[in-house]
């Protein structure tokens, strides 16, 4: 559950992130999470990798990942914005450099200071390649495994990362660690070290098949350096790592620079082979998204994922563009994009009628706000796991009907047809059609109207607040709002600063706000952080929406215990249907690809499919960076 790619704010706000593949516990717990196959074994048996399915593309001899360039010169920097957050983590400012905990603001960069077990791979959907663990040992029940430790491994300070250490940031997550973190680990049974290079994790029989690759893609804590240490405190002392990069200074709020390890233990191990090549990463601030790209034009920073499309169709013609001192590139991207789209807050009785739902959504006209405010540039989001095979269409086939079934009458019976989607608007902004459905839905839930305000059955007017931390969505927004007022809905957007917006979102203070979650190709424990019943009252869990049905939870279930990927592929497509039978968000819009804009400084291997890896594998060009002068 750790690393930049997940919980991003949606495209057209902030956007997805590059993949850490060095953690997978992180923000909605989104990344990939793999495991051996829990088939009853004779013995113990040891692999130097993990997969959910146990298939490993690369034997016990590789010498490095496929997608790197092995011999990458080190050297340069790189400087870029954070793209997505972990933990406490928000776009637009920091006041800790301990992102694991809830209480801050925390950080960018500071997964790169620590290490983690295992790494992954990303040209795999789910695979895993040790990095402090050498290889692991699962028990024949999968309920056990043992992980062995590299006697090489060290903390910044030269200090050994041993067993205990690992054993000690189990339990310090499980007890006292950000909600994301604390969640995903509450079916770890134990965790104990068997001298300093083994450490044995136990895990409760309802633990999700996932859950021992989510602990191998832990970050280590020193257990020295947090003894007489508030770990839940808000610090601006780097906390003790040992991974390839250190914080080096840094002014709150304003930048944070890591300098890279010189004497990195694991520079030269398979799973880090060709990554990690700048000497300098520092992630720069901005409270203003247009000031931000100004500051890229004249090269303040030097790598940007644009996620706004009128910038991208109609920014990018000054100078440095044009003279080819930036670089911009579309890069296919073909991981799942996920969900996207306007969340409800199911906790407020206000929204409890699936049709006052429906007929909000109704209003949102998403063709006519593509083609006047995204250039066409996006494709409407309609399912939960977009552009993957997750994404349920057509009837349903025999093996979700199996599913399905015994939730009959429990569920809405359009499940068992085609999967609901939002329909297609004219185009014209006020799809008059779609706005007498919308009025239609609300009537018959029991809403009335007086005069020109429309209230709920308790006669309370139906009133709606967008919260958000970014204007830059307003001109999304305020068309959808007008919808909503031809309605009688009395419809307000609020823009809050990033830390308040923190706040409220993980106090579920609010009514709608928009949120972008991206799945892995494997996904497992995720999901019940996302839409389990059991996550909806915990604060600052990811089931922003608070989804609390049994019918889904047994989906969820049904998902994580999945043998195969066909078994797991039918359960996510019945969950699917559930999900968008329920109009439980007002869905955005996606695209399956990045736009990269960067000064003409870098090289970089082809991506793997399954993430985007920068600054992981890129590496400073030096006649690139002569030619333009930014050597």
């Amino acid at each position: 559950m750790h690393g930049r790619r997940t919980n991003p704010p949606p495209d057209e706000v902030a956007g997805r992130a590059g993949i850490d593949r060095r953690f997978l516990l992180a923000g909605a717990i989104l990344g990939v999470a793999a495991a051996m196959p829990r088939i009853a074994r004779a013995e113990e048996r040891e692999s130097h990798g993990l997969s959910i399915f146990g298939d490993l593309k690369y034997g016990p001899d590789f010498r490095h990942f496929d997608y790197v360039r092995a011999d990458a010169p080190k050297g340069g920097a790189m400087s870029l914005q954070i793209s997505g957050t972990t933990g406490n983590q928000t776009y637009d400012t920091f006041n800790t450099l301990n992102i694991h905990v809830l209480k801050g603001d925390g950080a960018a960069g500071m997964d790169f200071t620590f290490d983690s077990l295992m790494v992954r791979a990303l040209d795999e959907p789910d695979a895993m390649y040790g990095l402090v663990a050498r290889a692991v040992r699962a028990s024949g029940d999968g309920r056990s495994y043992r992980f062995l430790l590299r006697p090489q491994a060290r903390f910044h300070d030269g200090s050994r990362l041993t067993a205990r250490d690992v054993a000690f940031t189990i339990g310090l997550l499980k007890e006292k660690g950000h909600p994301v973190f604390s969640q995903a680990l509450r079916h770890v049974a134990g965790a104990a070290a068997e001298g300093e290079e083994v450490v044995r994790v136990d895990f409760a029989p309802e633990s999700s098949r996932d859950l021992p690759l989510q602990v191998a893609g832990l970050p280590i804590f020193s257990e020295a350096y947090w003894s007489g240490r508030d770990f839940e405190a808000a610090t601006l002392e780097a906390p003790l790592g040992s991974g390839p990069y250190r914080v080096a200074r840094f002014e709150s709020g304003r930048f944070i620079a890591f300098e890279r390890v010189k004497d990195y233990w694991a520079a030269d191990l398979p799973v880090n082979a060709g990554q990690h090549n700048f000497d300098e990463l520092r992630y720069e601030y901005f409270r203003d998204r247009q000031v931000a790209f100004e500051a890229f034009k004249g090269g303040v920073f030097t790598y940007r994922e644009e996620f706004t499309a009128r910038l991208w169709a109609a920014g990018y013609d000054f100078p440095a563009v044009r003279d080819g001192r930036i670089r911009r590139e579309e890069i296919p991207d073909g991981t799942p994009s996920g969900m996207q789209g306007w969340f409800f807050n199911l906790r407020r009785a206000k929204f409890a009628d699936p049709r006052i739902r429906e007929a909000i959504g109704l209003c949102f006209d998403f063709e006519a706000t593509n083609r006047n405010i995204m250039y066409g540039a996006y494709l409407r989001t309609v399912s939960y796991f977009e552009n993957s095979p997750f994404k349920a269409e057509g009837p349903p086939g025999a093996d979700e009907l199996a599913l399905l079934e015994p939730l009959r009458g429990r569920v809405p019976e359009e499940v068992f047809g085609e999967p609901w989607a939002p329909p297609v608007s004219d185009g014209s902004g006020q799809d008059r059609a779609l706005l007498r459905r919308a009025n239609t839905l609300l009537l018959e839930a029991g809403c009335r109207r007086e005069g020109t305000v429309l209230k709920l059955p308790s006669g309370e007017p139906l009133t709606v607040e967008f919260l958000d931390f970014d204007p830059v969505l307003q001109p999304h927004t305020l068309p959808f709002i007008a919808n909503l007022g031809r309605l009688g809905i009395q419809a307000t957007s609020r823009t809050v600063d990033a830390s308040q917006y923190q706040r409220r979102v993980e106090d579920f203070d609010f009514d709608l706000t928009s949120r972008r979650y991206s799945h892995s190709a494997t996904p497992g424990e995720a999901l019940r952080q996302l839409f389990g019943s059991r996550a909806a009252a915990v604060r600052g869990s990811p089931n922003l929406a608070g989804f609390s049905d049994p019918a889904i939870d047994e989906l969820v279930e049904k998902a994580i215990g999945a043998q195969s990927r066909p078994d797991l592929t039918a359960a996510c497509r019945a969950l699917d249907r559930v999900l968008r039978a329920g109009r439980y968000w007002v869905p955005m819009w996606y695209k399956a690809k990045h736009t990269l804009a960067y000064w003409d400084m870098f090289s970089h291997p082809d991506a793997p499919r399954y993430g985007l890896p920068v600054p992981l594998a890129w590496w400073q060009d030096a006649d690139k960076a002569r030619r333009i002068g930014r050597s």
